[in-house]
């Protein structure tokens, strides 16, 4: 079995009609699609358009048989994105099972022949030849080669210019990173825990984060959509954009497209922004969702003829469900983006596709200001939404506080032989001073606004700055009296020292 590869995997092939009348080859057709269970999409005197059924391998494939030139020429071709590009054959076995059909029902009609053309002169799609011009998929007939996906021309003009701005921007990006990585080697940059600091990389490229953001810089939640984190990440993103842009700018136009990828990627910052506390964010997935999200609202909103918009709802609905699930087993998956794309990209598709909403007509540019309205009230509501926890104070706080307790080991490398005042010194030092120092932190950890998980952090950190407090001072007194009297007790804190930190790591855990 041939697999047809490609970004949009199909097979064709050319029948010389010679003196076959091309009524009586398309009444054929049309019968060996229905006797196959195809969904009849278009028909007329030049051809023939049908969707076939759900399959594991390539959801459904739009079918066409056009007459030109003497020829029919018959297409097998995929809807929705294709994993790893190929159609694992669906479409050769499509070609097969039509041409196998194709003989038997040339065979039974031979004695109907008048009544059947009777029949087809009437029968004919509402949209006459021009459904078999613009099929669902017509828009991907445009693409000659690889090189056509990149370039802007009429009616796909906007995505290829979106697409190309990635790409350059990703080069960019990954030039500056070299120097930023390079100088880091040098010494002549300072890292953050013995790395690189690549939250100041990404932050410097235009990615996106809730302190960033609180600061009053909103542009990140555009530069945010240009800024990828891998090879992988733009080639996945900038592959999903050119199959939907190539269907949502055939159907709304150029303008419409862009606004679309824009304001639903704001949106689907936004909602990022409002989820995730912590973290960097970017990438161009959550204006994609948007445009997916507007897809369906073409598909929902007739834009497409009903067989091909079954095939194509279908087949996307597999695809978005995939991305999501993908979101939700994945940590580095942002699926709040996600999310916010798609709601905000099918309310922005039916309010620019629909020029009437409750029985009465509302201009575009009317519908253009409401879009920007919308998503601007989302940007400003998410300001007064998200709580300005004080992450980056707690974090330099948790870091002195852990910094004292690791200092307070010293202590427990005391020999017996060491003399009394070394020893007194050393838990002065190490374990008196750093457990007081711990106590104040605590206390200025108190006076921050944090989140769920960082009280209970900080709950617990000043209960166990209070028993390693006690257990400095019995300690110092054992040493000054150079008697274990205090062992038993000394053991039990530190004992209970060890079940408050089991404690936090479970209850830390439920939290998540």
């Amino acid at each position: 079995m041939a697999w047809s590869w490609g970004y949009s995997p199909k097979i064709e092939k050319f029948i010389p009609l010679g003196d076959f009348p091309a009524d009586r080859y398309l009444i054929i057709v049309k019968k060996v699609i229905e006797n196959l269970g195809w969904k009849l999409s278009s028909v007329s005197a030049s051809g023939v358009i049908a969707y076939t059924g759900l399959s594991f391998q390539s959801y459904s494939e739009e079918i066409s048989v056009r007459i030109t030139a003497g020829f029919a020429i018959f297409k097998s071709e995929c809807i929705g994105i294709q994993l790893l590009f190929n159609d694992y054959g669906k479409n050769e076995q499509n070609l097969e099972k039509f041409f196998n059909e194709f003989e038997y029902v040339q065979y039974h009609l031979k004695d109907h022949w008048q009544e059947e053309l009777s029949a087809f002169s009437l029968l004919g799609s509402p949209q006459g030849d021009s459904g078999l011009e613009s099929p669902a998929l017509a828009a991907k007939d445009k693409i000659k080669n690889v090189f056509y996906l990149f370039y802007p021309r009429k009616g796909y003009f906007v995505t290829p210019l979106i697409v190309d701005l990635n790409i350059l921007f990703w080069f960019f990006c990954a030039f500056f990173s070299a120097i930023y990585l390079g100088l880091y080697q040098q010494g002549k940059i300072k890292g953050v825990g013995g790395m690189p600091d690549f939250e100041f990389l990404y932050h410097f490229l235009g990615a996106n984060s809730r302190e960033q953001f609180l600061k009053g810089q909103w542009w990140r939640l555009l530069s945010q959509q240009f800024v990828h984190f891998s090879f992988w990440h733009l080639f996945s993103n900038m592959y999903a954009l050119i199959y939907i842009g190539l269907m949502v700018e055939n159907k709304l136009g150029s303008l419409k497209t862009l606004c679309i990828y824009l304001l639903s990627g704001i949106c689907a910052g936004v909602l990022s922004l409002v989820y995730h506390k912590t973290g960097v964010m970017g990438g161009a997935s959550g204006a994609i969702l948007g445009m997916f999200g507007a897809f369906l609202a073409l598909l929902l909103s007739k834009a497409f003829e009903r067989n091909a918009a079954r095939a194509l709802l279908i087949s996307t609905m597999i695809l978005v469900s995939y991305m999501l699930l993908n979101g939700w087993i994945k940590n580095k998956v942002d699926n709040a983006a996600h999310i916010g794309g798609l709601i905000s990209g099918f309310l922005l598709g039916l309010l620019f596709f629909r020029d009437r909403f409750f029985g009465y007509p509302v201009p575009l540019l009317l519908r253009y200001g409401i879009g920007i309205l919308l998503v601007g009230g989302t940007v400003a509501g998410s300001v007064l939404m998200i709580p300005r926890y004080q992450i980056k104070a707690f974090e330099a706080l948790q870091r002195e506080y852990l910094s004292n307790w690791i200092d307070f080991n010293q202590v427990y490398r005391i020999e017996r032989d060491f003399p009394k005042e070394k020893k007194l010194k050393i838990i002065r030092e190490s374990g008196l001073e750093k457990w007081k120092e711990n106590v104040r932190l605590v206390k200025k950890m108190n006076r921050l606004l944090l989140d769920d998980q960082q009280v209970l952090q900080r709950e617990y950190d000043g209960k166990i700055a209070e028993k390693g407090l006690h257990l400095a001072k019995l300690m110092y007194e054992q040493s000054e009296k150079g008697s274990p009297v205090f062992k038993m007790e000394i053991g039990k804190l530190m004992m209970d020292i060890e079940k408050l930190k089991a404690e936090l790591a479970e209850k830390q855990e439920q939290l998540k």
